[in-house]
C-alpha cells in the first residue's frame, strides 16, 4: 500500500513509498484512510529534525492527524464498517510509569511512549492502518473529513480541561481569553474559549485576510501589533506561537490570578532581555500559573469530537485551505501563503 515515508534525521527523504499491508498484531480495528493533516511536526521531521522508525526498520511512514473509515471491526466493540474515526497518537509506555497506568498517557513520566507517524511507529499517512478499539474515537458524522481538525482540536482541549482544574484552586469565573496566534491550534483555542461564553481576544501578524474573518465569524476580536496595546488583562491566555518574546508578553499581560497555558513549542539559539525578577514578582504576588501542554488522552479526543460536533461546520471547513490529492502529495508539505490547514487527501 502507499505511504508518505522518510528516513528519520535525514532530510530530504521524503519520498511515497510501499509499505505492507498492516499487522493483524496492530489491533482488530481496519481503517481505510480518508484523509491526513499536515502540521509543523510533519515538516520538522521531513526537514530531519527528529523522528523515529519502528525497531527494525529504516523508514517512518508520517502523518498523525488522520480522518478514516472503518472497514471491519469485532462485534461489540462500539465501532462499525461505515463509522468515521480518529485514530489516538500517543500509546502509553510498556512499563507503565503511573500515569500511563491509569490512561494518562499523555502526561507520561519516563518518556517510553510511542507516537503514532512520530515515535517508533508507522503514522496515518498510509492508505490502511490496523489500530485497537480503545485507541480510535468515533467522530459525528456530519463532520464527515472534517473530523480531521480532531486532533488539532485534542491540544486546546486538554489545555481547557487543565485550565479548569488549575481554576478551581480558587473561586475562579473568568470572563476574557487571550489567544496567540491564528493558525489552527490558536483558531480551535478561540473556538472552545467562544464555546464557554467567554470574551475572546486573537492577536496575530497578518492584517487582513482570512484568520481576521475566521477569529470575527467565532465572535471574537482579531488584534495585530503588541499585546501591551490591547488594553486588556486576560484571565486566561492561551499561547499558541512558541515565539520567545511574545510568550514573555503573555505572562506580562495575564491579569491578577492568571493562569497562562503554552501550546508552542519554541525554536533555540535566541537570546531575549528579560527582567527576571519584575516578572518572578509579578507571578508570585498575584498568584499566577504558567504552564505547558502537549498531546492528549482518549478524554481529550472525546472532549475534542464534542466541541468539533457542536461547531459550525461552515466556519471549521474554511479551516481546512487546501485539499491535496494523494498523486501530487509533494505540494502538501510545501507551505503555501494563506494556508490555515492543509489536508493530504487520500480518497482524491
Amino acid at each position: 500500500m502507499r505511504a508518505v515515508t522518510v528516513v528519520p534525521l535525514q532530510s530530504s527523504s521524503v519520498d511515497l513509498t510501499d509499505l505492507p499491508e498492516p499487522p493483524e498484531s496492530d489491533g482488530p480495528v481496519l481503517v481505510r484512510t480518508h484523509g491526513v493533516g499536515v502540521c509543523g511536526t510533519d515538516l520538522e521531521i521531513i526537514g530531519g529534525d527528529y523522528g523515529w522508525a519502528p525497531p527494525g526498520e529504516t523508514r517512518l511512514a508520517i502523518g498523525h492527524e488522520s480522518i478514516g473509515e472503518v472497514v471491519e471491526a469485532p462485534d461489540g466493540c462500539g465501532l462499525a464498517a461505515g463509522d468515521m474515526v480518529v485514530a489516538i497518537v500517543r500509546r502509553p509506555d510498556p512499563v507503565p510509569c503511573p500515569n500511563c497506568a491509569i490512561g494518562e498517557w499523555d502526561m507520561c513520566r519516563n518518556g517510553r511512549y510511542t507516537e503514532w507517524g512520530i515515535k517508533e511507529h508507522h503514522g496515518y499517512a498510509r492508505e490502511r492502518y490496523r489500530i485497537t478499539p480503545d485507541f480510535v474515537v468515533k467522530v459525528d458524522s456530519s463532520l464527515g473529513d472534517l473530523g480531521v481538525l480532531l486532533e488539532p482540536t485534542t491540544v486546546v482541549a486538554k489545555a481547557w480541561d487543565h485550565i479548569e482544574r488549575i481554576g478551581r484552586r480558587a473561586e475562579w469565573k473568568p470572563t476574557t481569553v487571550l489567544v496567540t496566534g491564528a493558525g489552527p491550534i490558536g483558531l480551535l483555542a478561540a473556538l472552545l474559549a467562544r464555546q464557554r461564553d467567554l470574551e475572546v481576544h486573537v492577536v496575530d501578524q497578518v492584517t487582513d485576510g482570512l484568520k481576521p474573518e475566521l477569529v470575527e465569524a467565532l465572535g471574537a476580536t482579531y488584534h495585530h501589533g503588541p499585546i501591551s496595546g490591547m488594553g486588556i488583562e486576560p484571565d486566561v491566555a492561551i499561547e499558541c506561537t512558541g515565539v520567545g518574546q511574545l510568550i514573555f508578553d503573555v505572562m506580562e499581560a495575564a491579569g491578577a490570578n492568571g493562569i497562562v497555558c503554552l501550546t508552542g513549542v519554541s525554536s533555540g539559539g535566541r537570546d531575549i532581555p528579560v527582567d527576571a525578577g519584575t516578572l518572578n514578582r509579578r507571578l508570585v504576588l498575584e498568584n499566577d500559573v504558567v504552564f505547558g501542554s502537549v498531546n492528549a488522552n482518549r478524554r481529550h479526543y472525546e472532549a475534542g469530537a464534542e466541541a468539533l460536533a457542536g461547531a459550525d461546520k461552515d466556519w471549521l471547513a474554511r479551516l481546512v485551505t487546501r485539499r491535496v490529492p494523494l498523486a501530487s502529495w509533494r505540494d502538501a508539505y510545501e507551505r503555501q501563503p494563506g494556508d490555515v490547514k492543509v489536508m493530504l487527501d487520500f480518497t482524491a
